[in-house]
């Protein structure tokens, strides 16, 4: 109601005394320790579902973050990836882990030979944001700007109706964290963004800033990142019980 009188109507509401904003429970994230996140990794097959499952625990990116990733995003030089609008419209930095390197370069490698036979073939346009298709007209055909994690296949923009390559659909890759999971016979249930919260928590358990971390993940208060140290090893002060003496 907030909304539609404000945004929409932009009408004064008025006084709404009879009435409390509801509040949602707070709910601790699920989280993975480091000993079930290797046996998911572990359990992986190898291709591109792997690595971007991979990319998740190493980078704490959100799935879909983590599928917009565009070439000029990926810094081998600096070991970083930049993460365009994220959740709020925001850009923030995480790191390429070393492990992930080479296996994203060779990776890289293969799309960049599928990229040249899209060009040839007189396609190889990728979908650009904003008004940057304008700006820079044949910017949709460089190479900087196409996805790290592109489609199998060419299909027609709805937008558009431009016949070229969308990134990766969301739903394979969600499938192969599944199976994983069912693999490393885990006791709990985790999908691609258990990842994400396990990526947070391993961090602080091993002694990183709280602040580094909400960068890292992108949280607008810090209060949001806090949720985290409820789900540690060691909550609190790292107080024993008294039932350990």
């Amino acid at each position: 109601m907030v909304f539609l009188y404000e945004q929409v109507l932009q009408r004064p509401l008025g006084v709404l005394s009879e009435f409390a904003r509801v509040n949602r429970p707070a709910r601790l994230p699920a989280v993975l320790t480091a000993e079930e996140t290797q046996r998911v990794l572990a359990a992986l097959k190898p291709g591109t579902n792997g690595l971007i499952i991979r990319l998740l625990y190493g980078t704490g990116m959100r799935l879909m973050e983590c599928l917009r990733l565009r070439v000029k995003d990926v810094d081998f030089a600096r070991a970083q990836i930049v993460v365009r609008e994220g959740k709020g419209d925001k850009d923030r930095v995480t790191m390429l882990p070393e492990r992930l390197k080479e296996e994203l370069r060779a990776h890289l490698l293969r799309v960049k030979l599928l990229h040249d036979k899209d060009v040839q073939e007189g396609f190889g346009r990728v979908y650009l944001p904003h008004a940057l298709a304008r700006k820079y007209p044949n910017a949709d055909r460089e190479w900087p700007w196409q996805w790290v994690f592109p489609s199998a296949r060419r299909s027609s923009d709805p937008r558009s109706k431009a016949i070229r390559r969308h990134h990766v659909h969301e739903l394979p890759v969600q499938r192969a964290m599944k199976e994983a999971v069912l693999l490393g016979k885990l006791a709990k249930p985790a999908t691609c963004h258990t990842l994400r919260h396990s990526f947070a928590t391993h961090l602080l358990e091993v002694g990183y800033d709280i602040r580094t971390v909400q960068e890292l993940l992108g949280h607008k208060d810090v209060a949001t990142t806090q949720i985290y140290t409820h789900v540690m090893k060691k909550p609190g002060l790292g107080v024993r019980s008294p039932l350990d003496g």
